[in-house]
Formats: C-alpha cells, structure tokens, sequence
C-alpha cells in the first residue's frame, strides 16, 4: 500500500500498469492548487475499488491541464461485505451537503436523498432540484479523496416516502433514528452481511405517518443515546457505531 498522505484523485479508469493521463478538473485541481510536478507522487482511483500509486512523469500547463502518470504499484480494495445506505432527509442550507460530507467520511455506501414532510429545502423537479443533487455528488466525491475512500459513495435520485418505503422491504435491516423511542442501536442484532439502510430525518423530525410507513415496511426505529443529534451529524454517528458493532471495521 502507498503511503497514505499522497493526495488522490480521480479517474475514469485505473490502468493496471504502464500509463495514465490525468485530465480535466482532476488534472485541474493537481496542476495549478496543488503544484504537483515531474517526479511527485498520486494515488489515482476510479471510485470503484481499483487504485494505483503513479509518479508524474508530465505536467502540461495551460487551459487543459494535463498529468502523464507512470503506474508504480496497483490494486483494488472490495467493498465491505456488510453495506450501510444512508437515506438523508433534505436539510437546508448547506446542512445537507455537511450531512453527505460526513457519512461519506465515516463509510456510507451509498446516500439517498429523501423528501421527508418536515423538509425544509423541497428540491423541485427542475434546474434548481438537479443542481442541488449535483453539489450532493461533488460533495461525495471529494468527501471521499479526503478519506482516500477506494469506493465513492453514489448518491441516488431523491425519493418520496413511499418509494423510501419501497426501499426498506429490500434490505437485510432498516434502521430508522429516532429520539425518543425505547429501543437502543445496541439491542438490534446486526447482520454480518446484506444491506443496512440508515434513515435520518430532517431538523423538525419524522412524522408519525411517515414512522408508521416505515415500521409497515420492515424498518426498526432506534435511538443512539441520551442526546439528541443534528440531521447533518446523525449518520456519521451512526456510522461509527455500525463500524464497531459489524465486521465493518475489521
């Protein structure tokens, strides 16, 4: 494994040897903010588990940066045999984005915007709704070079609470956080492997109806602790505890 300082970034492919180019805003951000130059060294993923440790052989300046990379040592890191999906109620302002910023740090899979009732950003179909889940991705993304994360969570089309619903009868577990319920992350037994899905509701909480839908599907409401946590910090939490609970971690 390469020293786990080199920054990462991303490509479209991972060759598994020989050379690499890096274009775009990737070869963007590493030419002209990070000043990488002949002889240094990057970790180049595809966000699909394939990495490889490359040293610049090239650094083409100009409108359209461009890095000629050599590939020193290549391989790819599987995903965990336990998933965990975080279902995000939309958060205002740039709650939401700290929200997938965290989980994406913390491990979360795959992130699914929900339109909870109580939301108070509403993402309309429409340019506005398709930026907002446009700067959730980029969040992701670079959420996860941060972490040198091998695998870029996805970040899903929102959904209702019925297709949320919907959801829930698919996985091994669903875990919905809630306060002020008697029944603790650590009573639940956890599997070791499958799909665990996390539901996180927005600043003025899940509604009754919304619990009851989720409940009808399969889903275990739960709390973390005493305290009551922010809809930006809630899954990163939960993450943590999942992550020591499982197998994740190991």
């Amino acid at each position: 494994m390469p020293d786990t300082t080199l920054p990462v970034f991303l490509a479209a492919s991972v060759p598994a040897s020989g050379r690499a180019i890096l274009d775009g805003e990737e070869a963007r951000h590493a030419a002209t903010v990070r000043r990488l130059r002949a002889g240094e060294r990057l970790v180049l993923s595809d966000g699909a588990g394939a990495m490889a440790r490359c040293v610049v052989e090239g650094v083409q300046a100009g409108r359209e940066p461009l890095l000629t990379l050599a590939v020193e040592e290549h391989w790819t890191e599987e995903p965990p045999g336990l998933r965990v999906l975080v279902a995000q109620a939309l958060a205002k302002g740039d709650r939401g984005e700290l929200a997938v910023e965290l989980a994406t740090e913390a491990g979360a899979d795959a992130i699914v915007p929900w339109r909870a009732a109580r939301s108070v950003a509403k993402w309309e179909d429409g340019g506005r709704g398709e930026k907002a889940l446009a700067r959730w991705r980029a969040t992701a993304r670079a959420a996860a070079k941060q972490a040198r994360r091998a695998h870029v969570p996805e970040v899903a089309e929102p959904v209702t609470t019925g297709e949320l619903a919907g959801l829930v009868a698919t996985m091994s577990l669903a875990i919905v956080l809630e306060s002020d319920v008697p029944e603790r992350l650590t009573d639940l037994p956890l599997p070791d492997a499958g799909d665990v899905l996390l539901v996180v509701g927005p600043e003025g909480g899940i509604t009754d109806e919304e619990l009851r839908l989720l409940r009808d599907a399969g889903a275990r409401a739960v709390r973390l602790g005493i305290t009551v946590l922010r809809t930006s910090t809630a899954a990163a939490v939960a993450l943590g505890a999942l992550g020591a609970l499982t197998t994740r971690w190991q």
